[in-house]
């Protein structure tokens, strides 16, 4: 997109609704489908927050995952969005890729916490059902290393970043000091939000609802009836509970005094011996005001979260 109809968006937005002073105002993008002059544009919109989707530093892994851009443009894209102004930018890497060693993921990160970035999302290798790379698995083309080998990149990605300044606050982000995605943040703490456009999902008051992923229906809807849901759900007290659980464990922690004047005390006096064996583990940590998941713990975040839920 064009700065000038990113600016129709961020104008139609702030004559409709309340916009914070300090608002954090995040852009997508990737290497290669920008340059100095429009990440100056972007910036002059009131844009404060970069996220660029890397995904690798070799450009052997970016040929094969499809992107337009190699090493040194995603490089350049930092430096030039740094020159810019841009004091707030994130970028996402992959790990766990096809042929992908220790020694190479080490170099992403080497590489990552030299450029001017203050959050890093970094996420394991995921097949899609349906995708090609999906079918390429299946039929023997590429091979995905096992989840012994995925833990052990994750655990040297956890243990690495943190020496360098970044602390974990969710399972696959990290960030220096002041600089969490205040947007994700949102997600996890289980808070309201407004979303727009086809495939949007919202939720606010315990409602969710999503629209249309065509564009041409999403228009011809709000045409029509002045919204573009295609369907929503009212959140009923056990559901709330229990995503409130997997977000917070999922994130900076469960917040007990939270909980407790959400949701009462029962569950977490029927999940007491569940807690403490997870500790006794080494897996959370539990102190008077919080349950939190240790590094040990994010490694088996879905399986500790399938036995509490």
């Amino acid at each position: 997109m064009e700065p000038g109809f990113i600016n129709e968006i961020i104008r139609c937005i702030k004559e409709n609704y309340s916009i914070a002073g300090d608002a954090e105002i995040t852009l997508e993008t990737n290497p290669g489908t920008v340059d100095k002059t429009k990440l100056k544009n972007f910036l002059s919109l009131g844009i404060n927050r970069l996220s660029v989707g890397v995904q690798s530093f070799f450009d052997d892994d970016l040929i094969f995952l499809t992107r337009i851009h190699d090493k040194q443009t995603a490089v350049n894209t930092l430096e030039y969005a740094n020159d810019a102004g841009f004091q707030n930018i994130n970028i996402d890497l992959i790990f766990n890729l096809p042929n992908q060693s220790k020694e190479k993921w080490q170099h992403n990160l080497n590489t990552a916490v030299s450029l001017p970035v203050n959050h890093i999302s970094a996420y394991s290798l995921i097949l899609e059902r349906g995708t090609i790379l999906n079918k390429m698995v299946l039929d023997g083309k590429v091979k995905i290393q096992d989840e012994d080998y995925d833990a052990e990149l994750y655990e040297l990605t956890i243990n690495f970043l943190e020496e360098k300044g970044f602390f974990q606050y969710e399972v696959s982000n990290f960030a220096r000091p002041g600089y969490e995605c205040r947007h994700n943040n949102a997600y996890w703490r289980y808070k309201d939000y407004l979303s727009f456009g086809p495939s949007a999902h919202s939720f606010v008051d315990g409602k969710r609802w999503w629209n249309y992923s065509s564009l041409k229906r999403y228009i011809s809807e709000i045409g029509t009836n002045n919204h573009a849901a295609a369907g929503y759900e009212n959140i009923n007290g056990k559901q709330r509970l229990e995503e409130y659980v997997m977000l917070a464990l999922r994130s900076k922690g469960l917040d007990v005094i939270d909980f407790k004047d959400m949701f009462g005390e029962d569950w977490l006096n029927q999940k007491k011996n569940a807690f403490k064996k997870l500790a006794d583990e080494g897996l959370i940590k539990i102190d008077k005001s919080f349950i939190r998941l240790t590094k040990n713990g994010y490694a088996v975040c879905d399986e500790i979260l399938s036995n509490v839920l």
